[in-house]
């Protein structure tokens, strides 16, 4: 630089526009942190069950001990609602355990995040009680899952069983399955209810096409389960692992990978995926269609029609992939707190040991009677010689609570995500279903599939795979997309004014099928 000449990048300059720059930086944090402290603290509920059922059989205590019937020691639950109540480490030490396993991270409740909402600020439904309609209906559900695990998806509208299991949920009262006349049918069972889950194949267009991954490609084929193998449906080796005692019964898996094509495959794959991994691979794969053409985005997005510049660092792949990855960690930190701090909601497969005890008159628990009466439970009796929940996992359920779904929270809030960075309404290219077997792919013409309508897929295709597992109830994934969703709203207004461009806002329908702009 010459001695006279002046420009940006002279020392001085440098000097006062940073500090011009920290205080503006300093004032938008503040600024966030008292949008966030000013925040109306809505109450957490919780169903009651917990106060209800002196025996606390209502409420999750897997990893506890628990007497011949399944009940929890009271002392040691006891024990453990003081850690809960307190927070403190110490006490969570002094947790009496029934086995090896351990709790999974009930800390993680506490844990502060420094963008979004606060996981307190996050609200929900209560779970649905114990002796409810809907826990009736939920578990049958899970029930007819496990019976049908092994059917291909190619099949649901023509299989016997799967007809058996959309007459028999038919009849439930509250049973929040989506229906064609009032009726679950084979085009909607097991089905999501948020807007395109009832268009085109039973699972996302992301779970079957090839993973863009730098200078190579990942293909969906992945290794699959042995059909028929189910675990916990003896007594004994259900008590032992309810008191956390290890299993040492193992999955076996056919010779040839395949893709997805059933719900045991399904169950399979979100049993073994990293926490946002499926919102990974439909983030790769949303940015290829956006680097074939610039419809596939978002239409707010400020580069959207430049002709000067592309998005990158902002509005381009690099600030698309950090809010994936991010909004996962932030997401999950709110599912923990509702697990552990306010629902406590038992798992499905100790509640298959309610069932189990009440039919053979061992234990009477206030259980519907719609599902005390459903003809799921012959089924399963015929099958497994128990009414047990058969499960999909040697090891059962995690030793955390079953409401909200994690993985539900996650890919509700990854969902959420995508949505606001891409065109809910394009129309995915070389739309593909996949034949019987799992053994290929072939095109699929039917109808037109959109990215908001495949996402809203993937999100209850990944909430309820756990479900098929046996680990979850319906309500556990539904209300935890939406806790979800509620996580990344939260991140995306919080980033609102950060930005050098010129922002309109991003549009996208939320799983209720409202339409809201951020």
């Amino acid at each position: 630089m010459y001695k006279d000449e002046q420009w940006i990048g002279q020392p001085s300059t440098i000097s006062s526009t940073g500090n011009m720059r920290r205080e503006q930086a300093y004032n938008h944090r503040v600024n966030k942190a008292n949008v966030q402290k000013e925040a109306v603290l809505e109450k957490q509920q919780a169903n009651g069950d917990e106060d209800r059922y002196a025996e606390k059989f209502g409420n999750f205590s897997k990893s506890l001990p628990h007497n011949e019937l399944g009940i929890v020691d009271i002392k040691a639950y006891n024990a453990y609602i003081r850690a809960l109540t307190t927070g403190t480490s110490s006490d969570f030490d002094e947790i009496k355990m029934g086995g090896e396993n351990k709790l999974y991270n009930p800390q993680a409740a506490y844990a502060y995040d420094l963008i979004g909402s606060d996981c307190y600020h996050l609200t929900m439904e209560p779970a649905p009680q114990y002796s409810s309609a809907q826990m009736a209906a939920e578990m049958a559900e899970l029930y007819w899952r496990s019976l049908t695990r092994d059917v291909p998806f190619a099949k649901y509208t023509s299989d016997e069983t799967m007809e058996k299991a959309g007459q028999d949920l038919s009849t439930f009262t509250n049973h929040r399955h989506p229906t064609i006349n009032d009726k679950i049918t084979g085009e909607t069972i097991f089905r999501g209810s948020s807007p395109g889950n009832l268009n085109g194949p039973f699972l996302s267009q992301f779970l079957w096409k090839d993973i863009p991954y730098g200078v190579t490609s990942i293909s969906q084929a992945y290794q699959a389960p042995t059909p028929g193998l189910e675990f916990m449906t003896e007594y004994e080796a259900w008590l032992a692992i309810i008191n956390g005692k290890h299993t040492s019964k193992t999955k076996t898996y056919i010779e040839k990978p395949r893709y997805i094509c059933t719900g045991r495959d399904l169950s399979h794959y979100v049993h073994q995926d990293f926490s946002y991994q499926s919102a990974l691979s439909a983030c790769l794969i949303l940015l290829q269609y956006a680097k074939q053409t610039s419809e596939a985005l978002d239409q707010a997005n400020p580069y959207h029609l430049s002709a000067t510049q592309r998005g990158f660092i902002t509005f381009g792949d690099a600030h698309i992939l950090d809010y994936v990855a991010k909004v996962a960690r932030i997401a999950l930190g709110s599912a923990w707190y509702q697990k552990f701090l306010v629902h406590r909601r038992i798992r499905p497969e100790s509640f298959g040991g309610r069932v189990h005890l009440h039919l053979l008159g061992k234990y009477k628990t206030p259980i519907h009677e719609q599902l005390l009466h459903s003809s799921v439970l012959n089924e399963v009796y015929t099958t497994h010689d128990s009414y047990l929940l058969p499960m999909a996992y040697p090891e059962g359920c995690p030793t955390h609570p079953s409401y909200p779904a994690g993985h539900a929270v996650i890919i509700g809030a990854c969902v959420t995500v995508l949505k606001a960075f891409f065109n809910e309404d394009y129309i995915i290219p070389d739309a593909i279903d996949v034949n019987e077997d799992g053994s290929g792919l072939v095109p699929y013409n039917d109808s037109a599939l959109t990215i908001g309508g495949e996402l809203n897929k993937l999100a209850a295709n990944i909430s309820h795979g756990r479900d098929a597992a046996g680990l979850h109830y319906r309500s556990d994934g539904d209300e935890g997309m939406r806790l979800g969703e509620k996580a990344a709203i939260s991140m995306l207004q919080e980033y609102n004014g950060l930005f050098n461009e010129n922002v309109k806002g991003f549009t996208l329908t939320k799983f209720d099928g409202t339409t809201i702009t951020l």
